[in-house]
């Protein structure tokens, strides 16, 4: 069986592989939705915004090491002050005092991320880390007025049953993602998406409080388009095939790669729509895809590789150990400079923007 932790975080530092100084196309995304998040605050939140409130509670779920949640922290406070003016016809109140709460794995690098967190931050608002699986509850109920996450639901709780078994037809042999070419592999996929999203959203529906909003960001695939027809699939099907070529010289075995599958499941636009209108304690207020500001740009070998190391290391370190990373992806900038990925045949993916509120 599989070797896999439940707990994968991006990777941790400042150095010139860590996430912090490679999430530039997360923040692209979340900086572009900036003034949809803002009207759907001003709009869409229930609540009174007055001095019977107390604190209001924020919370970053999968938050990683930032700079990307304090860019969505600011833009959610900015939003909640307006409209308190707004309510309130500008009278003369007490400032709401903010608590944010940032969310992620145990092992995520929480010391970085309060290390890098902006100056102006003590003043705005309570931070506090909160160490723990978001597919589970990991807060108080009622607790929280506003809920965050982006690029986060397509990780898994745990690799899918059955496709690290050779003796299943839901193994996913020669793969190390599930790209949709073996049907039964997808299969297993789903099944645990379905199981982690229901989870996810029943903690949420417990922590925050009626009335109050939940935001996701994130990327799925067009209805009929396969992972493997996207540049992200053709990507880390290319870290694969370099795995291969390593156990070939002898680095690692095609046996541990067997064994080796990223627990992580980007579904088609109308899978998340029907798993998130299962649950019954949020309305779907906004449900829409968006565009990526980078998404008509042929992004540059070196921006890939920085950007997907960022993201798998930590995992691939786990069950490879950390000596095989920086020659498997030395291997990956070799091959995608003698075989580059052309964007004008690749599909794209959905950029989504959802917004919920709490019965």
């Amino acid at each position: 069986m599989s070797t896999f932790p439940r707990s994968y975080p991006m990777s941790g530092g400042d150095d010139q592989h860590s996430y912090v100084n490679n999430s530039s196309y997360q923040v692209a995304a979340i900086n572009s939705v900036g003034e949809k998040t803002r009207q759907c605050i001003i709009e869409k939140l229930d609540l009174p915004l007055n001095s019977d409130l107390g604190t209001f509670r924020i919370a970053d779920y999968g938050c990683s090491t930032g700079p990307n949640t304090f860019h969505v922290v600011k833009g959610i406070i900015d939003a909640v002050k307006f409209k308190q003016l707004e309510d309130n016809n500008e009278k003369s109140l007490l400032p709401l005092e903010f608590q944010v709460f940032f969310n992620d794995q145990p092992n995520n690098d929480f010391n970085t991320l309060f290390r890098t967190q902006p100056p102006s931050s003590e003043v705005e608002y309570f931070s506090a880390g909160v160490p723990g699986s978001f597919h589970g509850q990991v807060l108080p109920r009622n607790t929280v007025h506003i809920g965050h996450t982006s690029y986060t639901t397509h990780w898994l709780s745990n690799v899918p049953e059955h496709v690290d078994d050779k003796n299943s037809p839901a193994w996913n042999k020669n793969y190390i993602q599930c790209n949709n070419s073996i049907e039964e592999v997808t299969k297993s996929y789903k099944v645990q998406f379905a199981k982690d999203m229901k989870l996810f959203l029943e903690a949420r529906a417990e922590e925050i409080v009626p009335g109050g909003l939940m935001i996701v960001l994130g990327q799925c695939l067009p209805d009929g388009v396969p992972l493997f027809k996207t540049y992200q699939g053709i990507l880390v099907d290319t870290i694969g095939d370099c795995l291969v070529d390593m156990a070939k010289s002898g680095l690692t075995s095609e046996e541990n790669i067997g064994l080796f599958t990223i627990p992580a499941y980007f579904p088609q636009f109308s899978e998340l729509k029907t798993e998130i209108e299962k649950n019954r304690s949020f309305t779907i207020e906004t449900m829409e895809s968006v565009r990526h500001p980078m998404e008509d740009i042929p992004l540059s070998n070196h921006f890939l590789i920085s950007m997907f190391r960022a993201i798998l290391s930590t995992i691939i370190k786990e069950h490879f150990g950390e000596d095989v990373i920086d020659e498997l992806f030395d291997r990956v900038a070799k091959k995608l400079a003698k075989y580059p990925i052309d964007f004008t045949k690749c599909e794209k993916n959905v950029t989504y923007f959802i917004l919920l509120k709490r019965k």
